[in-house]
């Protein structure tokens, strides 16, 4: 049985997740934060230490100040303040920020098979470009990336919630039972879809946050999994 009659017939509304679901993201954090632990140069603690602490200070600031390059390198220089072990040179935190700062200019990597895949589904089913964080950036991405005009519709909010999911059902006039997310992110993309009372779409990413991470919550059918975007293809 394909994903469409789990769901009803043709004609849903897919919502579908930006970073790393369309396009790499994640990636470039990485090498950013190898890039940080390298100039730290911490005589102790391990990487995975360092993103240990780094994780705790998003943990909080991201509630604050929401997401993007620029809140990212306020968080390495929180970091590397809290961690340095060495006197701070002229410079340095600059360098620090750095690493982050230059990120909204990355490349946009786009996912194998992700162009084609929208076209398709297009065609048949209503598309919601659904993002979350720093408004301007993920503006600049979308832009970039090409593949605005592949959707009916664009949503960026602070933060993807079960609320931000309900409010966006409830203003465009989606029936749940016909709405699916599809994302890469179990914390932002599919629990809270699923708590909404949606539909999901899980596409597993080896790159994905650590902050985005967590068990995916027991559901009674409105849960798939997928292995690539373009398997979705032969579901919707």
């Amino acid at each position: 049985m394909g994903m469409a009659e789990g769901g009803a017939g043709a004609g849903l509304q897919l919502l579908i997740d930006a970073d790393d679901t369309l396009w790499e993201n994640n990636i470039y954090f990485e090498r950013a934060f190898d890039e940080f632990v390298e100039f730290l140069d911490h005589s102790e603690l391990s990487p995975a230490q360092i993103r240990a602490v780094l994780d705790e200070i998003e943990t909080v600031n991201n509630k604050l100040h929401g997401y993007g390059s620029a809140n990212f390198a306020r968080n390495l220089r929180e970091c590397y303040l809290h961690l340095v072990e060495r006197e701070i040179q002229p410079g340095d935190l600059e360098k620090v920020m750095s690493f982050g700062e230059c990120l909204h200019l990355h490349p946009i990597l786009i996912m194998e098979g992700v162009e084609e895949t929208l076209g398709y589904l297009r065609e048949r089913h209503t598309l919601v470009l659904f993002t979350k964080g720093h408004p301007e950036e993920q503006k600049l991405k979308i832009g970039r990336s090409g593949l605005e005009g592949l959707f009916h519709y664009t949503a960026i909010v602070k933060e993807k919630d079960a609320a931000a999911y309900q409010r966006l059902v409830e203003e465009m006039g989606f029936d749940p039972e016909r709405t699916w997310m599809i994302g890469n992110s179990p914390k932002s993309d599919i629990n809270p879809a699923l708590e909404a009372g949606l539909r999901a779409v899980f596409i597993p990413y080896a790159h994905t946050w650590t902050l985005e991470r967590e068990e995916i919550r027991p559901v009674d059918g409105r849960l798939r999994t997928v292995a690539r975007f373009s398997d979705l293809r032969r579901h919707f």
